[in-house]
């Protein structure tokens, strides 16, 4: 929830309108009506911005569309390190051993069967399953 503001939305308006309307000072208005001076001249310079007068701040408008943005942009970065960690946690799924079911464990006392009992046998590389693919492909004979 962000900060209330300190000045009324209508003291702020009025200010602005007093500024660019009279074409006094902004020091003289913010004693006027007992605003800081750099809030008051902040206020200036965004109505400036809004009217398409300024061209070195953004209107009010793409300043909300910004922080949607960069919002936006958060929770994506969030998302993207929580499926990072994921495909971790499942690459390590995928890498450990696999104990089957009940009726496939070998009787106590013998030992995993299998390659795991070869000497030098370890965990099968994802190379070794990789599959050559034809790049030209044939169409089926007819018989």
């Amino acid at each position: 929830m962000p900060a209330p503001r300190e000045y009324p939305d209508e003291l702020r308006e009025r200010a602005v309108r007093e500024v660019r309307s009279t074409g006094r000072p902004v020091a003289y208005v913010d004693r006027d009506l007992g605003i800081h001076k750099e809030a008051l001249r902040s206020w200036v310079r965004q109505a400036e911005a809004d009217a398409g007068e300024r061209d070195d701040r953004l209107t009010s408008s793409e300043l909300e569309e910004l922080k949607q943005l960069r919002k936006e942009n958060a929770e994506l970065r969030r998302a993207n390190e929580i499926l990072k960690a994921a495909s971790v946690f499942f690459a390590q799924e995928i890498d450990r051993p696999r104990t089957g079911r009940a009726g496939d464990r070998p009787p106590a006392g013998q030992g995993p069967r299998g390659r795991s009992r070869l000497p030098g046998a370890g965990p099968v590389s994802l190379d070794v399953l990789r599959v050559q693919v034809p790049t030209e492909v044939r169409p089926p004979v007819a018989r």
